[in-house]
């Protein structure tokens, strides 16, 4: 097929799926709340219209990012004119997670389809409401030689991954991205790995406390914490820790009331397996605000800890849930000691107003991605690739960068014959010291 056409065939299947989207939006917004009590609005702002907007950019952009890139060519193969090609990878596997089973799972496919690719998506076991709605609009828009849904566990991930793959991207858990790449790595399958960790909020004592704690409630507590760039913990200096405890204390109350779990805003936890792991995590732990729960509900309040151990398994572990640490600071030393505990992470937050903290803090600690003044909002700007460093994960997505992720950037010379320069054919005689001059001069 023509490659022209091969694309207009793209993106009219694209056109479809928007359509399909439109249609099963609410179908979408009731398996979230079925999985885990996903409020809707955090399902329309967080889920589907995030999705519906990455697709609309994808469609209006798809021919303009699959033509060959003109660059620059190098004087040593004067004359010529040198492209980038975008070309799909093949096959590829997408193994997407429970926290956001409809943004996870359909952003990625998007873009691998977008650029050419076969796809086959393993949504989450854990979310069976959402993966089972997703398999219909992907049944109902492409045929299973374009996209296919295969649903099941982990045995059914395990045999997937034993498949020869051309690209897998996955988003998961560190643990589990060890054995994606594992499995990639026997047949040298290119991976991209969207993983986590633990993502450091940072607040000094020049950060205007209130605006602060708000932002920080709302990240933090959103889809009840289970988000891969949600706060973590939090570093406060000495100096205000009082006082933004007292707002995040507020802003908790203002946002879910005097009862969180009477609100209709709150999701609950995944299942039982996690939830006895985060009330695991809080015990012998100093509770400065809720640690309330209700099992039959898989119901935990937001709770604030005050100065875990940096052993305890609270500070060892990705918490992934509505638990927020607060461990206070003195000095510069004090904090890069704190942050140098751990790996790298998948975000980082800064809360201040000073220039020169910002900077130094920008400077030394690496991490994928983050914000001054704000928590995981970086995630809605397509421009800003997302994506982790080191443990956080391999590779980043995100409007263009999707496309290139699932793209094989093919880089090609395309010699004139009008004129053939003899110097780099033998005999090699009398040639080297114009050979010198010109790479010195290059």
């Amino acid at each position: 097929m023509h490659i022209k056409t091969a694309i207009e065939v793209r993106k009219k299947l694209l056109v479809r799926l928007l359509h399909e989207l439109d249609i099963q939006e609410e179908s979408i917004l009731n398996a979230l709340y079925a999985d885990f009590k996903k409020p809707a609005f955090e399902g329309l702002v967080t889920e589907t219209a995030l999705v519906k907007s990455e697709l609309r950019y994808t469609i209006r952009n798809i021919n303009k990012w699959s033509k060959p890139k003109m660059v620059w060519p190098s004087l040593l193969n004067f004359p010529s004119t040198d492209f980038i090609y975008k070309e799909p990878y093949g096959k590829v596997l997408i193994i997407s997670p429970w926290n956001y089973p409809f943004h996870l799972a359909l952003y990625p496919l998007i873009a691998a389809y977008a650029a050419g690719n076969q796809v086959v998506l393993k949504p989450s076991e854990l979310t069976p409401n959402t993966s089972r709605i997703i398999s219909k609009i992907v049944s109902t828009v492409f045929e299973k030689s374009q996209v296919e849904v295969i649903e099941g566990g982990i045995d059914t991930a395990n045999k997937l991954l034993t498949k020869r793959w051309d690209y897998i991207f996955f988003t998961g858990s560190v643990a589990v991205g060890k054995i994606v790449a594992q499995a990639a790595a026997l047949n040298l399958t290119p991976v991209t790995l969207e993983l986590g960790g633990k993502s450091p909020c940072i607040v000094d004592e020049t950060a205007s406390l209130q605006l602060a704690a708000k932002r920080i409630v709302w990240g933090k507590f959103l889809n009840a914490g289970q988000t891969c760039v949600a706060p973590d913990y939090l570093l406060v200096h000495a100096n205000v820790k009082t006082q933004l405890v007292s707002y995040l204390k507020q802003e908790i109350t203002s946002a879910y009331g005097d009862n969180p779990e009477l609100s209709p805003d709150l999701a609950r936890i995944i299942n039982q397996k996690n939830f006895h792991r985060l009330l695991q995590l809080i015990k012998e732990q100093e509770i400065v605000m809720g640690g309330l729960s209700n099992e039959n509900d898989l119901y935990i309040s937001p709770t604030i800890i005050n100065e875990p151990s940096l052993e305890s398994e609270l500070m060892k572990t990705e918490i992934f849930g509505p638990l927020l640490p607060i461990i206070s600071f003195k000095n510069q030393i004090e904090l890069e000691n704190i942050l140098g505990r751990f790996e790298k992470p998948l975000a980082l937050y800064l809360f201040s107003n000073s220039k020169s903290f910002i900077k130094n803090c920008l400077s030394k600690f690496s991490f994928g991605g983050g914000c001054i003044n704000d928590v995981a909002v970086h995630l809605a700007n397509r421009n800003l690739p997302f994506g982790g460093v080191g443990q956080s994960g391999i590779g980043a997505y995100h409007g263009k960068a999707s496309f290139d992720t699932f793209s094989n950037h093919k880089s090609i010379v395309k010699k004139a014959n009008w004129l053939d320069i003899p110097l780099r054919y033998a005999p090699y005689r009398d040639k080297i010291s114009w050979v010198r001059k010109l790479l010195n001069w290059l």
